[in-house]
This record gives structure tokens, sequence and C-alpha cells, in this order.
């Protein structure tokens, strides 16, 4: 499947917004978020008062490298020794090749499902979400996959056994927080779930946290 080409626009579309404000122009919700895939994810349809808040979709843009960021604040807080790196605890933009693919498919699930935690994504919407990332260029693979994970139950253990590291299990939630509505019980209550199921601890979620608010 094709979904790292898919994050990569999505991540593109949020990264665009974040030129914007470097630029002292603000950020212009309605063309960043307004009919793409990515507005759909994050719920402009559904009448959210996005205001200023949109600036943490920005997060999306650096996804790695603001969740390996947290990450060293964390270690620093902590006063811990540097751990030990594999192949796969990299940040997303230093994967290659398949371990890219894999990593960016569990994003984009991770997305969807943080989209969807409070229960408003009708059949109507599911449909335009379809559309958008079809136009983004999915294949039929992934166009099922998305079909799939529109429809399937909410579950936060699944999400985190996609998580091959604990770098992956940081951007997971990362991806998470940029997309739900921090006003909304029953999205935190999602996160609460997810960081739980990714063994993060409540330091670590602060420092990703703060890490999207940030941006």
């Amino acid at each position: 499947m094709n979904a790292q080409r898919i994050l990569s626009q999505l991540m593109q579309q949020a990264g665009s917004g974040q030129r914007q404000k470097a630029g002292g122009s603000g950020i212009d919700v309605k063309s960043l978020l307004g009919g793409g895939a990515l507005g759909l994810l994050v719920g402009s349809k559904r009448g959210r008062s996005l205001g200023g808040k949109a600036i943490k979709y920005g997060a999306l843009a650096g996804l790695g490298a603001l969740a390996w960021k947290a990450w060293q604040a964390h270690q620093e807080q902590k006063s811990a020794p540097a751990e030990a790196t594999t192949a796969t605890d990299q940040p997303l933009e230093q994967l290659s090749g398949e371990r890219q693919e894999t990593r960016s498919l569990s994003i984009l699930r991770a997305m969807i499902a943080a989209a969807r935690a409070d229960g408003h994504i009708d059949a109507v919407e599911r449909a335009a979400l379809g559309e958008q990332i079809d136009a983004l260029g999915a294949d039929d693979e992934l166009h099922a996959w998305v079909e799939r994970e529109m429809s399937a139950p909410l579950d936060a253990e699944a999400i985190a056994r996609d998580a091959d590291s604990p770098q992956a299990a940081r951007e997971l939630y990362l991806a998470s927080v940029a997309i739900i509505d921090d006003q909304n019980p029953m999205e935190k209550a999602w996160l609460d779930q997810l960081a739980q199921a990714l063994s993060l601890d409540s330091e670590m979620r602060q420092a990703l946290e703060r890490e999207v608010h940030a941006v």
C-alpha cells in the first residue's frame, strides 16, 4: 500500500499552514482544513470551533522529529542515561522502505481512531473521506483498508500493538493529540486509553502534548 505517500501529503497540508504562520500571515483554517482529507479527519465538517487551536495540526508536519524531541526532553527531565536504539526506534522521517510504510500505516490508523473517538463520523463523512483519500492517490488496497478502519470497533490495544518501538509509540500518541479536540471528554478519554495501551507515563505524555501545542 502507498500509506507513506498519503501520510506525507496529509503532513504537507499541515505544514503549509505552519509556513503561513511563520510568514506572519496567520493560518487560514478554511484553506488548510476546510475540504481536504485532513479537514475531514479533524472534524471541520462537524462544526468544531477550531480557531487558533488549528495551529496544533502543524505538528503533523514534523511528527517524528517532534516526538523524538519530546523524548529527549523527557530524558533530560529524569536525568536518565541515553537509551540504546534499534533500527526501528527512529523518527518516521529517518525510516525508509517497508519500515517507513509500516509506520505510516500505523500513524494513519491512530489518526482515524482519534477522529472517530467522539462517535460523530457518519456514513456521509466516511464516504467523503474515502473520496479525499482517493484524490491523494490511494490505491485500491489502501482505500479498502481505510473503509475497514472507519467501521472497526475502537481498540486502543490494537493500535498499541502496531508500535514496533518506543519511538513509534510516541508518534502514534502525538498524531492522536494533534487530531483530537482537547475540550471533548470522549476524545480526552480516548487519549487516556491510548496512553495506557502504549505504556506512556504521565511525564512522557505531557512532553508530547507540549510539543504539539507549541507548534
